[in-house]
């Protein structure tokens, strides 16, 4: 196992939604590298999860799969129930899970504006309203919220998608004030393109990348990694007065305070 250079994250406990894959999967491993249970939560890919888990453990921390969806209230309570009666505490809620779909505003179903914002914006509001009172009785707590670039300047053809972004970071900034007083530290991370299955159909065509790595001034997509090692960070000591904020991770493709 590494050194902990001051982090101080070895021996803790975090609960990663969407952590079978993507962003969330390398969250999982960046966490139990520095030393870190963890809990891959996931919805579908039972098989993905176990293998998650057995990578994490393999760096010589515990870990467990659990399925849970997080657009439900009730299944999140149950999730993060289970988390402490496995490992006695929770430390870090990673607020991952999320899904990419949209279409133009005169096309676009109700149905999948429900959707998107029930996954994306509800889905972190179950997972903090069913994780804060834990964090709130330990005095201690770590909630990163995985937002996006779309959420500060939108994004054409998927208004769904920045809206439920958009209200993560204000949500972020809400809880942030909301729950100082008890020890919690509440962030958010905004990825720009990432390398992960989420966006394979606009990076798999050599004309539509071309174009995406002209809007990135470090001439690069991000990989999973990218973004996870932030998010360590965020849940360390070191960012311990860091609250309320949103970490840009997007190689210079949107430039905001």
């Amino acid at each position: 196992m590494s050194a902990d250079y001051g982090l101080n994250v070895a021996g803790r406990v975090a609960v990663v939604s969407g952590g079978s894959r993507g962003i969330g999967r390398a969250v999982v491993l960046k966490l139990a590298e520095a030393g870190t249970h963890v809990v891959v939560n996931f919805l579908r890919d039972e098989r993905a999860a176990l293998a998650v888990v057995e990578e994490a453990e393999s760096l010589g921390v515990r870990a467990l799969a659990l399925r849970s969806d997080v657009s439900s209230l009730k299944d999140t309570e149950m999730l993060i129930q289970a988390a402490i009666e496995n490992f006695g505490r929770l430390d870090y809620l990673i607020c991952n899970a999320g899904i990419w779909e949209g279409a133009p505003l005169a096309e676009m179903m109700e149905e999948l504006w429900d959707r998107v914002l029930t996954v994306n914006l509800k889905g972190t509001w179950t997972l903090c309203r069913a994780a804060v009172p834990f964090m709130v009785k330990n005095g201690f707590g770590r909630i990163v919220i995985v937002s996006s670039t779309a959420g500060q300047r939108g994004e054409a053809g998927y208004s769904n998608y920045a809206a439920s972004k958009g209200g993560q970071i204000a949500f972020t900034k809400s809880l942030a004030a909301e729950l100082g007083r008890y020890g919690i530290n509440v962030n958010a991370v905004a990825p720009g393109w990432v390398d992960t299955e989420m966006a394979a159909a606009s990076l798999e065509s050599e004309e539509s990348r071309k174009e995406i790595l002209g809007e990135i001034p470090l001439g690069r997509v991000a990989a999973a990694e990218d973004i996870a090692g932030p998010i360590l960070f965020l849940c360390s000591d070191w960012a311990r007065h860091i609250t309320g904020e949103v970490l840009n991770i997007n190689g210079g493709s949107v430039l905001c305070g």
